[in-house]
């Protein structure tokens, strides 16, 4: 069954909601966010510039975003008939080629909307693309690495699009402090990257993608996981004291704080507890970001 939807040759026009389930809604809320962080910490007004911000989450989001999921499910279509037969792909409803189309057409889009606000902006999108095919489309397939496949998701998720942001406020690169910082998360989030990698362990075994769960064995990975995402916070606590944003720092600390007791959790039994740390740590963690980005703009 699953073989027959993988070979339907209809031709017909994908439903727009089959369209934008493709292109997952869910997961535009951490690079929206991370661009957030980047409007906020520029420490731009935004009186005059709603039309930047706008025009920024939608780049972030669902252009971005979203068709990084396309090509995402174009090149893991045989994969996703295993982990998610329901997908729009695998089960038929988006049939032929659509899905390699609406990739394209969505990468295109993303690079006019992209050079429209500003050069820098402009180039960043340009990566941002670029690490979205190479993610996902052969010969590089970094997916298919536990190492580089994380590193290039939390990149584009979180350190780009938290410069994408700061770029278009001040209208080219952020000042040195606030790249710093975007950098720190971006190496953190490696770790939640990992931690997603939980949910694909039986598919990648099958189609011989060499996640870290699969590599290391699933603690291994974990524990990983947790010091990836504590150390570089840490760093952001002692240099946002160090310039001056005491407050802020302290804000990530306890952030910190508190993930340290649900990795505990998460410790104990990583497959089973992923799900919940993802929804709980992983929260935290964009607080705290969210804390270093206020951190930032007091410091003018």
């Amino acid at each position: 069954m699953v073989g027959a939807a993988l070979e339907l040759t209809s031709r017909g026009i994908p439903r727009p909601r089959d369209v934008l389930e493709l292109m997952k809604p869910v997961t535009w809320f951490p690079p929206m966010w991370a661009f957030m962080c980047g409007v906020i910490s520029s420490g731009v007004p935004l009186a005059d510039r709603w039309g930047l911000l706008i025009a920024g989450m939608l780049l972030a989001g669902p252009l971005v975003c979203g068709n990084s999921q396309a090509i995402n499910d174009w090149f893991d279509r045989h994969v996703d008939a295993i982990n998610e037969p329901k997908r729009p792909i695998p089960s038929g409803r988006i049939a032929g080629r659509w899905g390699l189309g609406i990739a394209i057409g969505g990468t295109i889009i993303s690079l006019f909307v992209g050079w429209a606000i500003n050069p820098v902006v402009g180039a960043a999108t340009v990566l941002g693309v670029f690490l979205a095919w190479i993610y996902s489309a052969p010969p590089i397939r970094a997916k298919a690495n536990g190492w580089w496949g994380p590193g290039v998701c939390a990149a584009a998720y979180e350190g780009l699009t938290w410069f994408t942001g700061a770029a278009a406020m001040v209208g080219g690169l952020p000042e040195p402090r606030i790249l710093v910082i975007l950098a720190l998360y971006a190496a953190g989030a490696h770790g939640i990257m990992v931690l997603n990698d939980f949910k694909a362990v039986e598919g990648d075994r099958v189609s011989n993608v060499r996640s870290l769960p699969i590599l290391l064995g699933e603690r291994r990975a974990a524990l990983l996981a947790c010091y990836t995402m504590a150390v570089p916070q840490l760093v952001v606590a002692v240099l946002l004291s160090h310039w001056g944003a005491k407050p802020s720092a302290v804000l990530v600390i306890l952030s910190i704080a508190a993930q340290f007791l649900l990795m505990q959790r998460l410790l104990s039994n990583p497959a089973k507890c992923a799900p919940f740390y993802n929804a709980t740590g992983t929260s935290l963690y964009v607080l705290g970001m969210l804390a270093a980005a206020f951190g930032l703009r007091a410091l003018g």
